[in-house]
């Protein structure tokens, strides 16, 4: 017979080990949610680490893209974007280069998951403009009157015509089969279909001679007659890179000032660009200097009276930039620029650096007799271009180098080609894209 006590304590003892299994189990149960929660917070930080990196990439990449399209772009606060939001905060270092900094919140910058920083450096690529000749001409070709001349070498793709004995200082090509070379002294090498002509010029060629017709003309070096004629010759800057120039310049603000003669005036000494100025530019004597800090657009004509300089600011160093004159509404009668007497054009001071005068009026290349840059009496230092116009030298003027649809020398006028033309450099905003630098990413937090 079993003793009711013992009964009793083997039922406690039961009762215990079961209690004690029930705690094993509830601080096991316990571990494992707190284990899975752990598990489940950290995975959802890591998603939300990997999200804040890409928001942050991509806030990076839009930077670039607002530069491209605004060089004015700052940045943005709380730009909400998928799983969060962004910010970017943009730093200029100096003319050409900015630091980006771009932040991803998951969910918000308030009560962030995860936060990533990425800071990159991006700079704008610079737009080369190659020139290589001191003369380069469209189907216009050009002309050298009285004691005009060339030094450098000249390219046209319609005839080269001199008034006897006209110097270039270099070769020349009149290209295609209608071209034409005479009454020029060439001290190079010089190529056209025909060279010389029935008329009482001379015609005069120091190197050799490559032609299917030679009339009249003495060559001093080895002759190549039955030669094929030269392929005309794209002119270096499109009408595509003037629109870039000109929204770049926009792009600085648009000058609406304009007095009640249609001008805009400058008298006094003036910092300017990028900017847009929607009427006439006169610049006025020796009273004031314009400093181009960018490119400067003028739709209307460009003005410069007696003696006035104008000069590129020193910050923009090896750069060049574009003083443009171009009236989309009227491109035969307006957009020209008059250079007066003893104009001065100054570089930054740094070695290869020009102020480039463009004009885009349209009249010589739709027969027209309007001049598109007139340049005259002592004006130099510059580079001339009228890709469709005709630009006239006369007098004491000496440029850098000159090329339009038509160019015209005259009186003792000179074009002093520079040696560092072959690779020209623009400060050119949208033209020379923004875009990262290589080894400047990285990751901050």
């Amino acid at each position: 017979m079993i003793h009711p006590l013992s009964i009793r304590s083997h039922r406690g003892q039961v009762i215990l080990l079961a209690l004690v299994f029930a705690g094993i189990f509830m601080m096991v149960g316990t571990a494992l949610v707190a284990l899975t929660t752990t598990y489940g917070r950290a995975e959802r930080v890591a998603v939300a680490a990997a999200q804040a990196l890409a928001l942050a990439e991509g806030a990076l990449e839009k930077s670039v893209y607002e530069l491209n399209n605004n060089p004015s772009y700052t940045g943005e606060t709380a730009t909400p974007l998928g799983p969060g939001t962004f910010t970017v905060v943009v730093t200029p270092i100096d003319t050409v280069t900015k630091q980006v900094t771009a932040t991803g919140y998951v969910p918000d910058s308030v009560t962030p998951l995860a936060t990533k920083t990425i800071r990159a450096d991006v700079g704008i690529g610079d737009d080369r403009i190659s020139f290589h000749y001191g003369i380069q001409a469209g189907e216009g070709g050009f002309s050298l009157a009285n004691s005009s001349s060339i030094t450098g070498n000249a390219y046209s793709n319609g005839p080269v015509v001199g008034a006897g004995g006209n110097y270039i200082r270099g070769s020349v090509v009149s290209a295609g089969p209608s071209g034409i070379i005479y009454g020029v002294h060439a001290t190079g090498t010089a190529y056209a279909h025909t060279i010389g002509t029935g008329q009482n010029l001379d015609t005069e060629i120091d190197g050799d001679a490559y032609y299917v017709t030679k009339v009249n003309t003495t060559v001093h070096g080895t002759l190549h007659p039955g030669s094929a004629d030269l392929p005309p010759a794209e002119l270096p800057i499109s009408d595509e890179q003037i629109a870039e120039w000109e929204a770049y310049a926009e792009s600085g603000g648009t000058i609406t000032s304009c007095n009640a003669q249609g001008d805009y005036e400058i008298s006094s000494n003036v910092s300017l660009g990028p900017k847009k100025i929607a009427c006439n530019l006169i610049v006025k004597t020796t009273s004031g200097v314009l400093t181009m800090t960018g490119p400067i657009w003028v739709t209307g004509n460009i003005t410069f009276q007696t003696g006035p300089t104008i000069r590129i600011d020193p910050a923009l160093g090896s750069e060049n930039v574009a003083l443009i004159a171009d009236n989309p509404a009227n491109q035969t009668g307006s957009g020209r620029i008059i250079v007066g007497q003893s104009t001065v054009f100054q570089n930054s001071g740094a070695e290869n650096s020009f102020v480039f005068l463009i004009s885009q009026n349209k009249s010589a290349e739709q027969g027209g007799s309007t001049i598109a840059i007139d340049l005259s009496q002592g004006a130099s230092a510059m580079v001339a271009y009228a890709r469709h116009g005709l630009v006239a030298l006369s007098q004491s003027v000496s440029v850098n180098e000159a090329t339009g649809y038509k160019i015209a020398l005259s009186q003792s006028a000179n074009v002093v080609y520079s040696t560092g033309l072959p690779s020209t450099v623009f400060d050119s905003g949208p033209g020379g894209s923004w875009s990262f630098i290589p080894g400047t990413y990285a990751i901050t937090r």
